[in-house]
């Protein structure tokens, strides 16, 4: 059988954040993939050194090519830029997009039996063109928002609770970002629905919260964004995966006709397990929440029509 193999592109602090959770715990092998010189072998071999004193047996490689990414069971793509000051969305995407489409032939080219995770921003765009590029099946193109966005709001409940995060589970569907649509109906603190133990206004208000918690960071930080967060969600992911756990956890998919969407990458609750995808589960949503989630899909559609006509995917 030998190791799983997991290889991350990107070895900024997404992708370098997310070889030292996968080291951790020990899903397998890492090989972190970086165009600069230099850079992932750095961070690897730092990571390797820790090995001893966490007493974690993972190897851990550097390499600025994808000869050593060969036959990964599992590859995270955290690769693009940041939107720097006076850069417009449209440059921002055109640069992500040929980025992530030029990594994604090579992935196919070196793994072509992989699930690939997707965290590069815009997420769901991003989804989408590495689906459409990999003409891999559905279940095996995944993006990364749900675990994160969830996280957030489990987060900010546990704050104004003042009660532990083990026992909140929450619920969340649609885009990553303002237009994602959290389920305070479907969302639980040891099986008490949330609307049992706070008023709406405040519910409302970790919603909005949630909905802008990238940003809050972004606004923190002054020269990045988050990275601990988002490198853990695509790590939780790959084990779910990886130890074929058959999990819940919201993630982004193409969908072809469930939630009656179609032709979209967009966030939905999802079982993880050793064929990726291996359920999308259907709520039944009322009246608010269908409008949330329209919203939310227009948005979406919108960026990946933007995405299509610049890079010319019919």
């Amino acid at each position: 059988m030998g190791r799983k193999k997991i290889t991350i592109v990107g070895a900024g602090n997404v992708g370098a954040t997310a070889a030292h959770w996968a080291a951790i715990k020990e899903l397998g092998d890492v090989v972190l993939m970086d165009i600069i010189e230099g850079m992932p072998q750095g961070k690897a071999l730092d990571l390797m050194e820790a090995g001893p004193m966490e007493g974690f047996d993972a190897n851990v490689i550097g390499t600025n090519g994808y000869e050593e990414t060969k036959n990964s069971d599992v590859v995270i793509i955290t690769s693009g830029i940041a939107r720097k000051p006076g850069m417009s969305r449209e440059d921002l995407l055109k640069i992500n997009a040929g980025i992530v489409g030029s990594v994604t032939e090579q992935i196919v080219k070196n793994s072509p039996k992989c699930i690939i995770i997707v965290v590069s921003n815009p997420l769901d765009t991003m989804t989408y063109l590495t689906y459409k590029v990999s003409k891999f099946p559905k279940n095996r193109v995944i993006g990364q928002a749900g675990a994160l966005d969830s996280s957030r709001f489990q987060s900010f409940l546990g704050m104004e609770l003042k009660m532990s995060v083990e026992d909140i589970k929450v619920m969340l569907l649609g885009g990553h970002g303002d237009d994602m649509v959290p389920m305070p109906r479907f969302s639980t603190i040891n099986g008490i629905p949330v609307t049992e133990l706070l008023p709406k206004d405040k519910i409302d208000k970790i919603v909005d919260r949630t909905r802008k918690a990238g940003g809050e960071i972004v606004a923190l930080l002054k020269t990045g964004s988050a990275f601990y967060s988002p490198s853990l969600g695509a790590v939780l992911m790959a084990e779910a995966i990886l130890k074929d756990k058959k999990r819940i956890i919201p993630s982004c998919v193409y969908l072809e006709g469930e939630y009656g969407l179609k032709d979209i990458c967009f966030g939905v609750p999802t079982v993880l397990g050793a064929n990726g995808i291996e359920k999308i589960i259907e709520l039944k949503l009322n009246d608010e929440e269908k409008a949330m989630l329209k919203k939310s899909a227009d948005s979406v559609g919108k960026t990946i029509a933007e995405m299509k006509a610049i890079m010319g995917i019919a």
